[in-house]
Order: C-alpha cells, then sequence, then structure tokens
C-alpha cells in the first residue's frame, strides 16, 4: 500500500498507458473519511504486489480528479492496462475491496 499522495499528481496522458492493474486512490490528507479507510485498504490490498497503487490528492484545480469525474472522498478507481473497470466510493469495509479486488484481478 502507498501511503503518500503523489505531487505533483500524475498527468492523465501518463495513467492512461500504465500496464497491469492499478488502483487510484483519490482523497486528501486532511479529509477524516479518508484517513479512516486508511486500514481496510491496508488490509484489502496487503500482499497484493502485481497491484499499483497511487495516492491522488484532490481537490479545488486538480485535474487528474475531475477528469475522472470524482465527487465524493475516498473513492477507488480501478483500472486494468490504463482502462477504467471498476471503481468504489467510500468503501465501507476491507471486505468490499477485496471482493472488487477479485473481481478486477
Amino acid at each position: 500500500m502507498n501511503d503518500v499522495y503523489a505531487n505533483p499528481e500524475p498527468p492523465r496522458s501518463e495513467i492512461d498507458v500504465l500496464p497491469g492493474l492499478t488502483m487510484l486512490e483519490f482523497g486528501s490528507p486532511t479529509c477524516g473519511i479518508c484517513y479512516a479507510a486508511q486500514p481496510d485498504i491496508a488490509e484489502a490490498t496487503d500482499g497484493l504486489n502485481t497491484l499499483r497503487h497511487i495516492k491522488i490528492e484532490d481537490g479545488r484545480g486538480r485535474r487528474l480528479g475531475r477528469s475522472f469525474a470524482i465527487k465524493l472522498w475516498p473513492t477507488l478507481v480501478f483500472l486494468k492496462d490504463g482502462q477504467e473497470i471498476s471503481r468504489l466510493v467510500r468503501p465501507a469495509n476491507a471486505a468490499v475491496i477485496k471482493k472488487t479486488l477479485q473481481l478486477v484481478m
């Protein structure tokens, strides 16, 4: 699990060409709901070495979040070879994240 927000955020053109499985985590370091979700995200992604995890700080003026139409935090966007295949908005627990990961892997 990546616990550091990308700074600066990568451009969409780089995200769209990422090979393999990627999980984009959109949120903010000041978001209490994002902070509370961290243990669940860590538990769900533990041992998944083939999963690329990129934390994206979202907010006003952040283009990447707008390009993915992010409305609420945290939002997990799952990509395969740069294409969105699933997303979770405010996942309730680790089990929900694990189930989605099983479907996309």
